[in-house]
């Protein structure tokens, strides 16, 4: 290759890569419609991890113009977030601030083995530990959060899920 061809090689791989990287970020949507904030795009794209989940965001549809809340996944039973135990309220308000977590496990990847939430690409749900009086351990209560800003609700250690209603 001459000299004289060597800048215009240099343009074409840094607009390849500048494309390829947008086509990236918009991959990275997933099911939830939402795009990546840069700062999580970022982070994906550098392969770093963040030691808590990220802020979950108001439900993808979940808030109609009526003002109705649409469950993520209808086969799934619902709970009232205020028929909730104040304990699984206390862990919400944490979610909602961003922490700090009273657990080092609280905010890491909840995988979803047994397929008992929807189905979504990996690292999009993230648990949460409910604390469970008198227990000397982090017990058997938790919450799972979607990327999509769902939230369950799970009393027995995922054995069964509740989608939590905002609304009530």
């Amino acid at each position: 290759m001459t000299r004289s061809k060597s800048p215009l090689v240099v343009v074409a791989v840094l607009i390849l890569a500048v494309l390829a990287g947008a086509g990236y970020l918009l991959a990275g949507r997933g099911g939830s419609g939402h795009p990546k904030s840069p700062a999580s795009a970022a982070a994906s794209a550098t392969g770093a991890t963040k030691s808590s989940a990220p802020k979950p965001s108001p439900p993808s549809g979940g808030a109609t113009a009526a003002g109705t809340w649409v469950p993520a996944d209808p086969a799934l039973a619902d709970v009232c977030r205020s028929k909730l135990p104040s304990q699984a309220q206390d862990t919400l308000a944490l979610i909602a601030k961003g922490g700090p977590y009273p657990y080092n496990r609280d905010g890491i990847v909840f995988e979803n083995r047994e397929s008992r939430l929807p189905r979504k690409s990996g690292g999009y749900y993230h648990e949460f530990t409910v604390v469970t009086p008198g227990s000397n351990d982090r017990g058997t209560r938790r919450v799972v959060t979607g990327t999509g800003g769902e939230q369950y609700w799970s009393p027995d250690h995922y054995a069964t899920f509740q989608e939590i209603d905002p609304r009530c």
